[in-house]
């Protein structure tokens, strides 16, 4: 299914951040109205993030692109996403990847994205409420692991579920508060120094579960 805003909005993304077509009908095929509250639907299609409960954040459109972009999903079959948050970057996710795995450490945000995903009718987005830094080693390793939300450092426990040769792409803090997207590669067993691809801005990853 083709949502008439979200494809155009996916177009808008394309002239701005080059996307490959994979990534445009992923965007296009999203209701992202779903994700937003009631309230905030009129700028559900804007380039901006908006804010959900729990002062956390639905990354922007553009965001969200970029991260999948940088992911490099292509021939890739499953992913690990640390933030579930709305549910929207693992909506886009399902749509490139055979499985999908988010952790979403605040229970009132998980059971909420938990509703927008079962109403989209979507079954290859397996959610938990845990803290995502400890990933997820039942299924482990993953092709590709995404962090949606800003770390200092790669957790030991993350970098040991990522598939011998995957990618890993994460918000990074450097340099005191300045906070930029690497891109780190497992090879022989540990993640490469990584590369910096641009700057961003992403709520911190906390410890522990909140109720």
């Amino acid at each position: 299914m083709v949502f008439l805003k979200s494809a155009l909005m996916s177009k808008e993304i394309a002239k701005i951040f080059p996307i490959d077509e994979a990534l445009q009908n992923a965007i296009a095929s999203v209701d992202r109205e779903l994700f937003v509250s009631s309230s905030l639907r009129m700028h559900a299609y804007s380039l901006n993030a908006l804010p959900i409960q729990e002062d956390q954040w639905i990354s922007s459109p553009l965001t969200v692109a970029k991260m999948t972009h940088f992911l490099m999903p292509s021939g890739a079959d499953s992913v690990l996403e640390i933030g579930c948050g709305s549910g929207y970057q693992a909506m886009i996710l399902s749509k490139l990847f055979r499985r999908v795995f988010s952790i979403e450490r605040i229970e009132k945000i998980l059971l909420e994205a938990q509703d927008r995903i079962r109403k989209s009718g979507v079954y290859n987005i397996n959610t938990k409420l845990d803290d995502g830094q400890k990933g997820w080693s039942a299924y482990a390793p993953y092709d590709r692991i995404l962090f949606s939300a800003c770390v200092k450092k790669i957790p030991s426990a993350i970098e040991e579920q990522l598939q011998e040769g995957g990618i890993l792409v994460a918000p990074m803090i450097e340099d005191g508060n300045k906070q930029v997207i690497r891109r780190f590669r497992k090879n022989g067993g540990y993640l490469d120094d990584g590369e910096v691809l641009e700057s961003c801005s992403f709520v911190p990853v906390l410890d522990g579960i909140a109720r």
